[in-house]
């Protein structure tokens, strides 16, 4: 068959059923992605003779005769599409991971097109920026900055990878083109908890192309947690690699290996497994009883399905409501929801002629990754090598080791690479998930809304294995009980294991859930004594001087390091007051609401959290920085560059980056709870301080000046007198045997707070439960805002996913624990047509703790948006709705049972 792709023509057989999207990778098109195998996400759109297609639903046959363009064709020689430049003006992403399907589907808009755009790019979908910069770009909109020696911290500037982001060429994790590599797929458990009796592989291992099959019998038998924390303490060891027992649908149960990923499908469905199932437990409250089946026996049944247990209290809740006016008591809800990052788990392991391993991955924490993996396979550190380069999207759901491992299982065996890609499929049934958890909150005041006392009852259900659930929960008691002045509190949680698949890391971190029903029992408490929603909370919330404390009475590493939470409730309720919005639509059915709440959160995490970075003057008088973050659209790397740029004097574009490899860059425990900007950007400040000192102290020696005469600007070292080339100071300062270097580390302590508000007015129709959005009003106060575009933008996606939690999204299960939505278009996050544009502001503060005066950004926005939407229908309504998500059906319901 003959093809035409990017004016490239030539001769090749696609092989039978093969869709376009492998047939375009298998030739190195690697700026064609794949991110849900059934023509969800648009991330594999190219063009076929001009017209825009998703390349997975497709048959590459269809293509010979045509004229293929994917993105990496899009350009004209050195000259980029004006959608492509329009893309890098307004840095329309985060990740990237969408953006050349985006870009494609955009370019082929004619102007009609272009003015319905909620239609023509609701086949596209990006779960990083909230879709706002994709609109500036649309729009012509212009978002970056000039990178000017000496201001670059403050400055928008630009993404140093968006030039390949927009023309296809960033490479991602399977972005690779290995010889000889074999391919693994698993089967999974199709019960919710079963024992293996026997597997036969003798079917599997006689289809073509299969390599080797492996069980529980052929891993390590070693108890481990999937979850990536310094402190491993803090999760159980609960997990084998492969087990012989199923816990939840979805569970790994055997592992083949083949030549290609069709044989080693074909070789999971050959394999022959004889369970013995089971009883299953799937709510946690009926977990907790004593006639519960228990999950795991490695640690003692005294407790039964109970995990983890915390329990606190600060002053009487009991003499707290006995002083109460009023009482507030009631339940809440948050759902189980994924990540759904468009690029799937994987990695891909193999050896080279040194006998090292090397693993590339999509993980958010590869030094801990690589810790694991040497605890799991016996290997001495110095022989492992794990790396990522470019990520598509994490939100926690990355802070796992879910595909390393059998990578390495199975290249150990084979002596050969081996990749495994999870299918969209896997992502909802085999991934982590965030915790559903069941708030009961008990509150009372005093009648002029004084708080007296807040209590509540936290139940975790952390599924079938425990990583993360200690720490999601003790996150779930902290901040948000922290966020308000009581002189009594209390709070009982439970972490408890189910046969559901496993609760993760996710955005928020725990304080999502509990954030949600303390912001909306703040609401009910304020409708009972009549008072309004913002006074309640400005009586009530935490002010600077205050001791921060949540339901533990002792010492705390966490203090204020800046303090803008009055800044932003003043700004929410102005522009509420004020700012534009949508009107109403038309109909007697239709009703509006406001509503508001607000969010605190520690930047990063109570446990160990640490991270270093390497920084050197080279021959150009450029500098290199390693630092060992993982990138994955939370703006590190741009972030890193501007504030070592800040300290040196220069500008970003002068500093070259690696970042999250074990062999190139220093220890870094992870990139989750927004450490990235707080302990791996320390250590970037605390590096490029000591290299700048390094530096001028070698110009005052060398020329026997003082130190205080001299400065670093615009790639020079600066005097009254004199200014000598950072190049020219290489030079002397090296055949002098100078060294330009500087090594600093970051510890997490003390930690600070970041704060933000949500505002939501929105109109429901009673009759339908259809939610309209029409105004959506954010503020932050997240420090010194060290590139206000990434700012911006980190907010807008946090929003974005906040609005899919609270209306759309939910994973729906049977009554066996079969996931009955594990598809994009029967989940449904947001698109374009879902999020609206909201008037996003920020406190004026410069944190004392945080690099330069930053802190925390990505993590705490998504906190505020589902409670103040509940506190919107609640205000248009009068009738609390108080489990996520509210999709019409569950409206049209609560309307119905409210006389």
């Amino acid at each position: 068959m003959n093809f035409s792709i990017d004016g490239h023509a030539f001769s090749a057989e696609p092989r039978a059923g093969q869709c376009l999207r492998t047939f375009l990778r298998e030739r190195g098109d690697f700026g064609v992605k794949k991110g849900c195998d059934q023509g969800d996400c648009g991330a594999c759109t190219v063009w076929v003779d001009g017209k825009p297609i998703h390349s997975c639903l497709m048959p590459a046959f269809r293509a010979a005769g045509c004229e293929v363009t994917t993105i990496q064709g899009l350009a004209t020689g050195d000259d980029l599409h004006p959608v492509q430049q329009a893309f890098l003006d307004a840095q329309a992403f985060q990740c990237g991971f969408c953006s050349a399907g985006m870009i494609m589907t955009v370019a082929s808009l004619d102007e009609a097109q272009l003015q319905d755009l909620p239609r023509h790019l609701k086949g596209n979908l990006c779960r990083c920026t909230g879709y706002r910069s994709i609109g500036d770009a649309i729009n012509g909109v212009v978002n970056i900055s000039d990178d000017t020696a000496g201001t670059a911290c403050g400055a928008s500037l630009p993404n140093p990878f968006g030039p390949g982001i927009v023309t296809g060429h960033a490479r991602y994790t399977m972005d690779l083109d290995v010889a000889n590599l074999a391919h693994l797929k698993v089967l999974r458990s199709p019960h919710a908890h079963a024992r293996i009796v026997s597997i036969d592989r003798a079917a599997a291992m006689a289809v073509p192309g299969v390599l080797e099959v492996f069980t529980w019998e052929d891993v390590p038998r070693k108890l481990y947690s999937t979850a990536t924390h310094e402190d491993h303490l803090v999760d159980p060891d609960d997990t084998y690699m492969l087990d012989d027992v199923m816990r939840f649908v979805g569970q790994r149960v055997a592992a083949v290996v083949a030549e290609t990923e069709a044989a080693a499908e074909a070789g999971c469905r050959a394999l022959k497994v004889i369970y013995d199932v089971l009883p299953a437990v799937f709510d946690p409250e009926l977990a907790m009883a004593p006639e519960a089946p228990v999950l795991h026996h490695k640690g003692g049944e005294a407790h039964g399905n109970v995990f983890a247990e915390i329990h606190g209290e600060v002053g009487s809740v009991a003499d707290g409501f006995a002083a109460a006016e009023a009482i507030h008591e009631h339940t809440y809800t948050t759902s189980r929801v994924q990540h759904v990052h468009l690029e799937t788990l994987g990695s891909i392991a193999w050896t080279t002629e040194d006998g090292r391993i090397h693993v590339r991955t999509s993980s958010q924490a590869p030094f801990i990754a690589h810790e694991k993996l040497c605890y799991l396979f016996d290997m001495v550190p110095s022989t492992l090598h794990v790396f990522t380069e470019r990520v598509g999207g994490g939100f926690g759901g990355k802070q796992e080791v879910l595909t390393e491992d059998l990578c390495v299982l199975a290249m150990r065996k084979l002596n050969r690479p081996v990749k495994w890609e999870y299918t969209r499929e896997e992502q909802f049934i085999g991934a982590s998930t965030r915790h559903q958890m069941t708030t009961h909150v008990k509150m009372g005041a005093k009648k002029d809304g004084t708080l007296t006392a807040i209590q509540i009852r936290v139940v975790s259900n952390t599924g079938a294995y425990g990583g993360h659930s200690s720490e999601t929960l003790a996150a779930a008691l902290s901040s948000p009980m922290a966020m308000y002045r009581c002189a009594n509190k209390k709070a009982d949680g439970f972490a408890v294991y189910t046969n559901m698949v496993p609760g993760g890391g996710f955005r928020g971190y725990g304080s999502s859930q509990t954030t949600f029903a303390l912001e909306c029992a703040m609401d009910d408490l304020a409708k009972l004594l009549k008072l309004d929603p913002f006074a309640i909370r400005r009586l009530n919330m935490v002010r600077q001087d205050d001791w921060i404390e949540a339901i533990w009475s002792g010492p705390s590493d966490v203090e204020f390091g800046s303090y803008g939470l009055d800044q932003c409730m003043d700004l929410v309720e102005a522009e509420l007051a004020s700012g534009e919005r949508k009107p109403k639509p038309a109909g007697d059915a239709w009703v509006e609401g406001t509503g508001i709440a607000l969010a605190m959160l520690e930047s990063g995490p109570p446990t160990e959290h640490r991270s270093a970075a390497v920084m050197e003057l080279r021959a150009d008088g450029r500098f290199h920085l390693a630092v060992g973050s993982t990138e994955m659209g939370n703006g590190s790397v741009t972030s890193h560059r501007q504030l070592a740029a800040g300290v040196l004097g220069g500008r970003a574009s002068d500093i070259d980056i690696i970042n999250a490899d074990t062999d190139k860059a220093p220890f870094d425990t992870g990139t989750f709870a927004s450490t990235g900007t707080v302990v791996a950007g320390q250590a970037v400040v605390l590096t490029a301080t000591a290299l700048r000192q390094n530096i001028i102290a070698y110009a005052a020696r060398s020329t026997g000046t003082a130190m205080e005469d001299w400065t670093i600007a615009a790639g020079a070292v600066v005097s009254a007198r004199t200014r000598i080339p950072l190049s020219v100071l290489y030079a002397t300062g090296t055949a002098a045997g100078h060294r330009f270097q500087a090594k600093r580390k970051a510890y997490l302590s003390p930690r600070t707070m970041a704060f933000n508000v949500q505002g939501i007015r929105l109109a429901v129709h009673t009759i339908t439960g259809d939610i309209e959005i029409l105004q959506s009003v954010h503020a932050a106060d997240i420090g010194r805002l060290i590139n206000p575009m990434q700012c911006r933008g980190q907010i807008d996606g946090s929003i974005g996913m906040g609005l899919g939690w609270a209306l759309t999204e939910h994973m729906d299960y049977d009554d066996s624990g079969h996931l009955k939505n594990a598809a994009l278009r029967n989940y449904r996050i947001p698109s374009f047509a879902d999020v609206p544009r909201t008037n996003v502001m920020f406190a004026d503060t410069y944190d004392t703790i945080g690099p330069l005066g930053a802190k925390a950004q990505g993590e705490c926005a998504i906190n505020p948006v589902a409670p103040a939407i509940s506190n919107a229908l609640f205000n248009a309504t009068g009738v609390r709705f108080a489990s996520l998500p509210f999709t019409p059906d569950r409206i049209f319901d609560r309307l119905q049972e409210t006389p």
